[in-house]
């Protein structure tokens, strides 16, 4: 771990919520103490609505600390800071029309050749989110409970994921939330994210830190540890928090 990093970047589901629900208040509490000392980031797979019903929405009032939050949805295709009114759009790595195409033809047919495709949903099974099209076997809004039975092993995930990067192979596949594969541009992943948070912001990677709860050769933090960002493994929110609790106070704050 960085001795005293400049910049705390965080993946979102399983880290600092349960997937797609929102965080709690001691996790909004800490992520604003974070930000009163150090840049603070978070880059997942979901869109940019999923992080303002998550995290932003649910932050205290505290309008200094968020011009130190960074927001990279999509795992960086998008790139958002706060302007001091709201959180705008910094850039976008659209997908063109036809890799959004072929991207949601691909993973359609081979989801229903593979058996993947699920009669009952809690919602659209794919999601098009202009920089990345995401598959979600039980649907955007299905319980936590349900989607860790799913697929416990990550078995399903990564079969999908191999089946689909076959048929696209000028586009990145790769296995994102419990239930989830995302599409993007080539080379795009959550360490693409992190490299343009060093550009953007002017902090080597040495002197970044990052937590996920998914830092296993096959799971969709391990690009950033790949990267040689030092890395925080976590299990929880709760995990996480606990870890903060730690690291705040070995922080200065800004003068």
């Amino acid at each position: 771990m960085t001795a005293t990093p400049r910049l705390v970047a965080f993946d979102l589901d399983d880290t600092l919520a349960p997937s797609k629900s929102p965080i709690e208040p001691r996790i909004g509490d800490l992520l604003i103490a974070l930000a009163e000392r150090v840049e603070v980031a978070i880059i997942s797979g979901g869109q940019i609505q999923q992080f303002r019903s998550q995290v932003v929405d649910r932050l205290p009032d505290a309008p200094a600390a968020l011009s130190h939050i960074h927001l990279l949805p999509t795992c960086g295709t998008q790139y958002f800071r706060h302007t001091g009114e709201d959180f705008a759009p910094v850039y976008a790595r659209e997908l063109t029309e036809d890799e959004r195409r072929r991207a949601l033809t691909a993973v359609e047919e081979e989801a229903r050749r593979l058996g993947y495709w699920e009669a009952e949903t809690w919602g659209p099974i794919l999601e098009d989110r202009g920089s990345q099209i995401t598959f979600s076997a039980l649907g955007q809004q299905a319980p936590v409970d349900a989607k860790k039975a799913w697929d416990p092993t990550s078995e399903k995930k990564s079969a999908l994921r191999d089946a689909v990067a076959a048929r696209v192979p000028d586009l990145e596949v790769r296995s994102g939330g419990s239930t989830s594969v995302d599409i993007t541009r080539k080379g795009i992943d959550k360490a693409y994210g992190m490299r343009q948070l060093a550009e953007e912001t002017g902090i080597p990677l040495d002197d970044m830190l990052f937590y996920g709860d998914r830092l296993d050769a096959d799971g969709n933090d391990y690009p950033v540890l790949a990267l040689g960002v030092p890395c925080v493994s976590v299990t929880s929110w709760q995990d996480t928090a606990d870890t903060l609790d730690e690291l705040i106070p070995t922080l200065p704050a800004r003068v």
